[in-house]
């Protein structure tokens, strides 16, 4: 039995089944599923609503907004089955730390008349401001804010979004270790996680390795393109860049005595253009679905295998306000039209 291409791309993406043949009906059930990360930056972005029917249409049930977006969350009012990641602007952070009451204001002004019809499970204190000159302001404001929805009973998680850039050794993955910065700043918030078992928000980009060392890192392995072991570790092998990644933080947040928190990859994904023959399409639709295919096989990463993975593909649509070069590129849509930029699946 065949499935259209428009079939295939829903069951990828939803994470619901992983197909296992091409040429039969085999699938096997997978419990994670894949999210997509909505950003605005763009001045010829299709309309919210018409947004929300492109996700519901492929099976996407999480998405990710970086900010508490009026028209966004208004869209997003009735369809509860869509799990929504709301972000903390960055320059609101200043405000927020210095007073419980201005948090209890935020929460007031841009999350709680969407508490009844839209379903906010996560919402991220900052992105990417640790380590940096704001990152202090991040854990006081998680602080007031998990104060606050505990003391609602809110199914709700309060985090924040890291980069890589916390780690100041990285290879082999055992040598995992956070710069000093990281250790003043990001630990305590760790520790703060680790008392409700709330995951860290990573976001991990083998891309940018990639293209900063193209001739001492192999494509194949970028990509999770291979299934040889390319890099040793001990007892563990890596085949692929993002587990090497992934476990170099797990191990540095066990040097911080953090063991066993979860995370949540916030962003991944590769560019289709803007760096030559390091972002084409073909590429592109290599790493995402290999990422798809990776997270839907439920089997983690060597230092925690077999253990589920969330992740969300950085980004639903090519916005033109971005950077020019590769950060207007790493869309799966085109805005104009809502089409694919390529073939995924």
């Amino acid at each position: 039995m065949l499935y259209s291409p428009k079939k295939l791309f829903l069951f990828f993406l939803s994470c619901i089944v992983l197909y296992v043949n091409y040429n039969n009906s085999g699938f096997v059930t997978a419990a994670n599923s894949i999210g997509l990360n909505y950003g605005l930056l763009g001045d010829n972005l299709p309309s919210p609503s018409n947004v929300i029917n492109l996700y519901k249409s492929i099976g996407i049930s999480r998405i990710r907004i970086f900010d508490p977006n009026t028209e966004v969350l208004n869209a997003l009012r009735g369809h509860r089955d869509i799990e929504v990641t709301v972000g903390v602007k960055d320059q609101d952070l200043a405000a927020l730390a210095a007073s419980e009451e201005a948090v209890k204001g935020w929460f007031a002004a841009n999350i709680e008349s969407y508490l009844a019809d839209v379903n906010i499970t996560f919402i991220t204190v900052g992105n990417e401001v640790i380590p940096g000159p704001i990152g202090p302001q991040v854990l006081p404001v998680m602080q007031s804010l998990t104060n606050l929805v505990k003391s609602r009973n809110l199914p709700i998680s309060i985090s924040t979004v890291v980069a890589m850039s916390n780690l100041e050794q990285s290879y082999p993955p055992s040598a995992g270790m956070f710069t000093s910065q990281a250790r003043e700043q990001l630990v305590p918030v760790l520790k703060l996680l680790s008392q409700t078992s709330t995951p860290i928000l990573v976001n991990i980009y083998p891309y940018f390795a990639y293209a900063s060392d193209p001739a001492n890192i192999r494509l194949d392995y970028a990509s999770f393109n291979t299934k040889s072991i390319v890099v040793q570790d001990g007892s563990l092998g890596y085949s692929n860049m993002f587990d090497a990644i992934f476990d170099a933080f797990v191990w540095a947040m066990e040097k911080e005595g953090v063991k066993d928190l979860p995370m949540v990859v916030s962003e991944t994904g590769w560019p289709s253009a803007g760096n030559g023959n390091f972002t084409t399409p073909a590429i592109a639709s290599t790493y995402n679905r290999n990422f798809v295919k990776h997270i839907a096989s439920g089997k983690g990463t060597p230092k925690r295998p077999n253990k589920s993975m969330d992740g969300f593909l950085f980004a639903t649509f090519n916005e033109n306000q971005k950077p020019a070069g590769t950060e207007q590129n790493f869309g799966l849509y085109n805005p104009s039209d809502m089409k694919p930029i390529y073939k995924l699946f």
